[in-house]
């Protein structure tokens, strides 16, 4: 008897109902241990299913838009030595399944297409749900050939938007919608070139604006067109709704690390097995000042109506990959010291270059920083990573003079940008917010107390 395993999906965080956009096998393929099987795709990342154990593929139990959780098996692998010691019976088996497909098909859509609109009766208690905007339809609208054609994880994601999915339309098979639809499509709502997502969406986000100009950039000389990477097609819509939706300040400051730097330097010769960079301090210091103004350390409801104060420190670290911009968070902050930040921080961002992130890596976070101190710049507006309501941007430290009382002196100072939800934070407690940051970088012993 042939020893089968299943493969499942592992720890995902909290997440659920994660499409599936990709078949890495096919039934009858030869896997290696830790192989990809399928790519999941989060709203923040993707990511592979391995197998546990190498063999060959016997059956697939998922397909492309099927939605998972952790635990979920999405195929049986049958035991190297036991697909090895029957290789005439391996072609075999990997022809059985064959003709499924094209038997599930017309059930497959059938189904999927009917079985929301048994979740479309109950509409109107939903319509009284703050948070969710309503989203009407006559009585036509739930027969089975008229129902968008989508997933549950799809429907859900589209209620939080506030995205009528009669006005979506489909770009994967049978015309199912996909969350890229939906993005897409608020996309084009905000620029103008699309209909009002839904007669009830929140105040604020319908945005009258010209229509994105249309132009042949081949008229003027020669261009050469790139599709973006899936993780900006995926924040880029995250971007845009954050920074329409959330009214943005920015606080500047001018933080003295000259210190700092100093004690960095030589923490870093005594450890030279780990990597200690200025972000680490940034860390100890964003955990300081998120305990004296607990409002930074906070989020809106969905309602918009409640603060909700986090009592643990979770922070999010930007991390500029090959495939773009990604926020892995480093949690319980305030019970690390230096030197398991920096060993967790340089894991973390070798991680995320790696594109081995999952969905639990990126969530959870109360405080996001964005450093650029390696590349340059002076200041710049960092974008608040919703459902935060600050974040702090870096820029690259130099050399200036600065007035002791005496005299100039050089000091190495470093820029800070703080961005915060106006609707939470006012300007007054942002001023205080930042130069009690930039107090305790420059005075490290604060760190302590």
């Amino acid at each position: 008897m042939p020893a089968l395993n299943e493969a499942r999906v592992p720890d995902i965080g909290d997440y659920q109902d994660i499409p599936v956009i990709e078949l890495l096998v096919q039934v009858g393929d030869t896997v290696k241990k830790d192989q990809g099987l399928v790519t999941l795709e989060s709203d923040k990342a993707t990511m592979e299913v391995p197998s546990e154990h190498a063999g060959v593929v016997r059956e697939l139990k998922v397909k492309l838009g099927d939605a998972v959780s952790e635990g979920s098996v999405v195929a049986i692998i049958e035991a190297a030595d036991a697909a090895a010691a029957s290789p005439a019976e391996a072609p075999k088996a990997a022809e059985a399944p064959k003709p499924v497909p094209a038997k599930l098909e017309p059930e497959q859509t059938q189904p999927a297409r009917a079985e929301p609109a048994k979740a479309a009766a109950p509409a109107p208690v939903a319509a009284t749900d703050t948070r969710s905007p309503p989203v009407s339809f006559g009585a036509d609208a739930v027969a089975p050939d008229k129902v968008p054609y989508a997933s549950p994880s799809v429907r859900l994601f589209a209620r939080e938007l506030g995205v009528d999915l009669s006005q979506v339309k489909g770009s994967a098979r049978s015309g199912r919608i996909v969350k890229e639809d939906v993005q897409s499509f608020v996309k084009g709502v905000m620029q103008g070139g699309g209909r009002p997502a839904v007669g009830g969406a929140p105040a604020g986000s319908g945005l009258s604006l010209l229509p994105w100009p249309k132009v042949d950039f081949s008229k003027f000389g020669a261009i050469e067109t790139q599709p973006l990477s899936r993780i900006k097609k995926i924040s880029g819509a995250n971007l845009a709704r954050n920074w329409a939706m959330i009214p943005h300040v920015t606080q500047f400051e001018d933080a003295d690390i000259t210190e700092m730097e100093a004690f960095r330097k030589k923490l870093g010769e005594e450890n030279k097995e780990t990597k200690v960079t200025p972000l680490v301090f940034l860390i100890k210091a964003a955990v300081a000042s998120l305990r004296k103004f607990p409002s930074f350390n906070a989020s809106l409801d969905e309602a918009g109506e409640n603060l909700v104060l986090k009592r643990y420190f979770h922070v999010g670290i930007a991390v500029d990959t090959p495939n773009g911009l990604v926020v892995p968070v480093i949690r319980d902050c305030d019970q690390k010291g230096l030197l398991q930040l920096a060993a967790e921080l340089g894991e973390i961002s070798k991680k995320a270059r790696d594109g081995k992130l999952g969905p639990a890596d990126m969530s959870g976070g109360c405080f996001s920083i964005s450093s650029l101190g390696g590349i340059g710049g002076t200041s710049f507006t960092p974008i608040i990573n919703a459902p935060e309501v600050a974040i702090l941007g870096v820029s690259k430290s130099s050399m200036k003079p600065v007035w002791n009382g005496k005299e100039f002196a050089p000091r190495l100072m470093l820029p800070l940008s703080l961005s915060y939800d106006h609707r939470v934070i006012d300007g007054a407690e942002a001023a205080r917010f930042a130069g009690f940051f930039a107090q305790q970088l420059s005075d490290i012993r604060r760190l302590l107390l």
